[in-house]
């Protein structure tokens, strides 16, 4: 799944992680330090200074315990002397004491009947771990804040091409896409060789995608005009030889087939003429009674079942506004209504209009689980063949489910192997009369 937040900002986050993370191991490098001015140097400062005690009190044993400002020595022989009370009966080795200060470490030894008892009162320590420690690591972290803002700043501006090329192209129209979008003089900042060839080579697709778009459309559009006279002879020639009275039933059975052949290819061509018109603005969004655009492809469809036991009956509750096209919502209703009667045997096919749907039932040979997955596919057929003798193009439901995406209806497609099928079409933005 994409980011949705953008390039830059996950630049910024990974940045500020970044920050965070140092700024955490230096102050844990800073405590560190401070464990190892209490574990190691203050011990050995004390062990330092009672060797040296003992060594002297070799050579006079009238030299004096230590006193200085952060230490203070306390000496006694066999079980006398001026060690205060709380520093009585201290095992030798060392000892942290609560007091006042920041930190108290005692040092107990012995020579003989002599036990010497120094107390270091490190209330000056914090202060030289702040002086020593906390100032430099400040200075050392502001410089690297700096660094790190000024890579954000540097990168950001590096970046800023591909948001832009990014920001392009997520705006570009699908239909007609603008190559002048991605010339490079609208960029602030002067792009890397990369994105420049990127953006040139956009803007040399959206040409192309323009290029093929137009060649498609006119040639649909061309051809689907080309293909109407001589269709239109095909139907005025064979309504001619119907007319003929000394024809033979074969005759006229053929002359059907050729009109039925002749209607499907004028289908065809309409529909490939309003999907090949589709996204121009030539087609008239109003509102359409939804009604009136079934009532007409029921009559229309009625003629294409005579001579067949299979009746079309229309109900409706309400009457129905749509804001659409009258050619694409008889695109969409004929194209059901004509597979609906195409492969029913005999019987109904009910069409009902109700409340924002429209529901088209037969009761004909049906479909299976995967001939329903692949119903609205181009080029789809069934493994039957409707019995008006239609074998189809496979574009009809493919037509249905374009024009119905394009408007945002849902068509729903239920069946079951010679139980019949039913088709839903929701018109989710109907309004009610």
């Amino acid at each position: 799944m994409a980011d949705s937040q953008g390039l830059r900002r996950r630049l910024a986050r990974t940045l500020v992680r970044q920050c965070v993370a140092i700024g955490i191991a230096a102050c844990i490098g800073v405590w560190a330090a401070a464990l190892t001015i209490e574990n190691l140097l203050i011990k050995q400062a004390l062990e330092d200074e009672a060797s040296y005690f003992w060594q002297l009190k070799a050579t006079n044993p009238l030299t004096p315990a230590p006193d200085t400002r952060n230490l203070t020595g306390f000496l006694s022989s066999g079980g006398g002397g001026d060690v205060p009370e709380d520093l009585r009966g201290l095992q030798p080795g060392f000892h942290s004491l609560p007091s006042q200060a920041d930190l108290t470490v005692v040092n107990v030894t012995t020579r003989g009947e002599d036990t010497l008892v120094l107390v270091f009162e490190g209330a000056q320590v914090r202060e030289l771990s702040v002086l020593f420690g906390l100032v430099p690591l400040t200075l050392v972290l502001i410089v690297v804040y700096i660094g790190v803002f000024w890579s954000y700043r540097t990168t950001r501006r590096a970046v800023s091409p591909v948001e832009w090329l990014a920001g392009e192209v997520s705006r570009l129209d699908p239909e007609r896409p603008d190559p002048n979008a991605f010339s490079l003089s609208n960029l602030r900042v002067l792009p890397d060789s990369e994105v420049v060839d990127l953006a040139q080579a956009l803007e040399r697709l959206t040409q192309r995608i323009n290029a093929l778009v137009d060649r498609e459309r006119n040639f649909t559009r061309d051809a689907s005009h080309e293909l109407r006279s001589p269709l239109t002879v095909i139907h005025m020639a064979t309504d001619m030889l119907r007319a003929e009275d000394e024809l033979s039933p074969s005759a006229l059975k053929a002359i059907g087939r050729i009109k039925r052949a002749a209607t499907d290819m004028v289908e065809l061509v309409e529909a490939f003429l309003l999907l090949a018109r589709e996204s121009e603005l030539g087609i008239e969004f109003e509102p359409i009674c939804v009604n009136d655009v079934v009532a007409d492809e029921v009559d229309r469809v009625r003629i294409t079942a005579e001579g067949r036991p299979v009746t079309v009956v229309m109900t409706a509750e309400t009457r129905m506004l749509v804001e659409t096209s009258t050619r694409v919502l008889s695109s969409v209703v004929g194209n059901l209504l004509r597979n609906a009667v195409d492969y029913t045997e005999q019987g109904e096919v009910r069409v009902h209009i109700g409340r924002g749907f429209v529901e088209i039932r037969d009761n004909g040979q049906g479909m299976d689980t995967q001939e329903v997955d692949r119903a609205f596919d181009a080029f789809f057929r069934g493994r039957t063949v409707g019995l008006s003798g239609r074998t189809g193009h496979g574009v009809g439901l493919a037509i249905v489910r374009r024009l119905s995406a394009r408007f945002n209806w849902n068509v729903r497609i239920e069946s079951e192997p010679r139980q019949g099928t039913r088709v839903l079409v929701e018109f989710p933005d109907a309004r009610l009369l």
